[in-house]
């Protein structure tokens, strides 16, 4: 079976790219894989990704884990001690959907306003500045690209004044960069240009990279070491999961590159969309996700996702009046003309 018959689908599913399925390549490499026992002796194929991966985030080592949620926390949980608290923008990921490290670490989270994903500074400052909390600030948390924002990318003169002001105070850095490459691309750079500018780094390796499943945290020797411990408490070790990490190695090293067909699938469904109709406002997308404002249709998000699946194309709602649409590797600049007719075709019914 091609991979093309094996992971097209009938119907237009711009719903994530969480809906990637694996490569040829990966299920080659899945089924040679090389496996141990992760909980003892060791995975061999496991430590090959986290070795790998480590070095291409430019980290001292690096930890396999379920997901980049758990990454999250690991990095928070090896990090930060209860009551001490999180400084992060207010729409993140790690604060809006993730809320695992207040619920199970004791530590607080603290939203920074900011425009695109990024902290305004000068709120970051005053946030830093001795007694504006009754809490230590013990973590800075960056999230690009950026899921809320649309898919916004840090600029990388941001981060480095982020970690100014959080390095000369001794308080590490964690990324959220479950999609890291699909930012590198995005500027221009390698992925550890970007990782330089933080302390840990998680990476999600079943978006735009295609596999299965799993996540990689990066970062210093000695915080990675304590993250594995605690991995194993959260239920996290694996056993013979190199079958999965044989995926996740050619998914950080072979599928980087491609992402610049889904940021170019999303611009495109972007410049299509904004064509349609002035009721119909898309973003312009930096990297591979495009957010729809339909208020101008009167009609919720419900009825658009109800009738634009009735025209082959899945979506997903952006509060009541929007849309999220994500680009990834099964869409075709053929199935992008396809959602702009379904759209047309819902505009025309309404």
């Amino acid at each position: 079976m091609s991979d093309e018959s094996r992971t097209r689908p009938s119907v237009v599913d711009l719903r994530s790219d969480t809906v990637t399925q694996p490569t040829e390549a990966m299920y080659a490499q899945m089924h040679s894989a090389p496996l141990g026992d992760d909980g003892l002796e060791g995975d061999p194929t496991v430590r090959e990704l986290e070795i790998t991966t480590a070095d291409i985030l430019g980290k001292e080592a690096g930890l396999f884990v379920p997901s980049c949620t758990m990454a999250n926390l690991l990095a928070i949980l090896a990090q930060v001690q209860r009551s001490e608290q999180i400084l992060l923008e207010a729409q993140a990921h790690m604060v809006n959907t993730e809320r695992g490290a207040a619920t199970f670490t004791g530590t607080f989270l603290l939203g920074i306003p900011g425009s695109e994903g990024a902290m305004d500074l000068d709120r970051l400052e005053d946030a830093l500045r001795p007694g504006a909390s009754p809490l230590r600030t013990a973590m800075i948390a960056l999230e690009t690209s950026h899921n809320a924002a649309g898919g916004t990318v840090l600029p990388l003169l941001h981060m480095v004044a982020v970690a100014g002001m959080a390095w000369t105070r001794g308080i590490p850095i964690h990324l959220d960069g479950a999609r890291l490459f699909n930012a590198a691309v995005h500027l221009g750079v390698t992925p550890a240009e970007i990782a330089a500018q933080v302390d840990t780094v998680s990476l999600c390796l079943s978006k735009g990279l295609s596999a299965p499943a799993g996540a990689v945290l990066a970062g210093p020797t000695s915080v990675i070491a304590q993250a594995r411990g605690l991995r194993k408490m959260l239920g996290g070790t694996q056993r013979q999961i190199g079958i999965v990490a044989a995926a996740g190695l050619e998914a950080v090293t072979v599928m980087g590159a491609r992402l610049t067909e889904d940021h170019a699938t999303a611009r495109r469904l972007s410049e299509g969309l904004n064509k349609l109709d002035p009721r119909i406002a898309a973003t312009i997308p930096q990297t591979n996700i495009v957010q729809v404002n339909l208020a101008g249709t009167g009609r919720d998000s419900g009825y658009w996702v109800h009738d634009l699946e009735a025209n082959g194309v899945l979506s997903r709602p952006l509060g009541e009046r929007g849309l999220r649409l994500v680009t990834h590797r099964h869409i075709t600049p053929a199935d992008i003309d396809r959602a702009v007719a379904a759209f047309r075709s819902c505009l025309a019914a309404a």
